[in-house]
């Protein structure tokens, strides 16, 4: 049985990382996705074809998605092509990070709409399309996912990612001090700990069913 792990990075991220988690998934080949899409309606049907692309040689795909890269896969309407998905510090509501961008900016909903495009003071330019666009395309999403996030994630707050997780069905582990970026020794000790305590998990219940 030929066995995938799909990486996909967060912004600023790189396919790279995913030489990350060959240790963690014995048996698996694992790749990482270099795609350059930098919006959704980019991102979404880039992997989308990658995703149907890599199907056809493997048996099964888990997912392990990081930021961004989690919305962008479920955007992308691969969830039928997934079999497990686990999500580090994912953005599951891109709607609200945006209005709360808005709110650290000093802004209103009203000022982007007037002025199409807000540049802020923290680097990120805020779009009045991006924010339509994510009203208009609803993400839907139905894999059994694991997600890890940290307490002091600044931008996905700890209520956002509880909702998403009581709403498809998600087990959800925070590390308490961890940050959005999970990327000291500590952390990364902690992320891999939880990965490989998931598939323990999963092992076992295999074992009983």
């Amino acid at each position: 049985m030929k066995k995938l792990v799909l990486y996909l990075h967060g912004k600023g991220g790189s396919p790279e990382e995913s030489g990350h988690y060959e240790t963690l998934f014995p048996g698996c080949e694992v790749l990482g996705l270099d795609y350059r899409g930098q919006f959704p309606w980019e991102a979404g049907p880039e992997i989308r074809a990658a995703a149907e692309k890599l199907k056809e040689g493997y048996d099964s795909i888990t997912l392990v998605a990081n930021s961004i890269g989690a919305y962008f896969a479920m955007h992308a309407g691969i969830g039928g092509l997934i079999d497990r998905a686990y999500f580090i510090s994912p953005i599951v509501d891109m709607e609200r990070l945006i209005l709360d961008m808005l709110g650290w900016a000093g802004a209103t909903e009203e000022e982007l709409r007037a002025r199409g495009e807000i540049q802020t003071a923290f680097g990120e330019t805020l779009s009045w399309d991006y924010l339509a666009y994510v009203r208009e395309h609803p993400i839907g999403w139905d894999v059994p996912t694991e997600i890890l996030c940290g307490s002091g994630d600044t931008l996905t707050s700890r209520e956002t990612v509880e909702a998403f997780a009581r709403e498809h069905g998600a087990a959800l582990t925070v590390m308490e001090g961890g940050e959005h970026w999970f990327h000291t020794p500590e952390q990364m000790a902690f992320l891999d700990a939880w990965i490989l305590g998931c598939q323990a998990c999963l092992a076992a219940d295999r074992e009983d069913g």
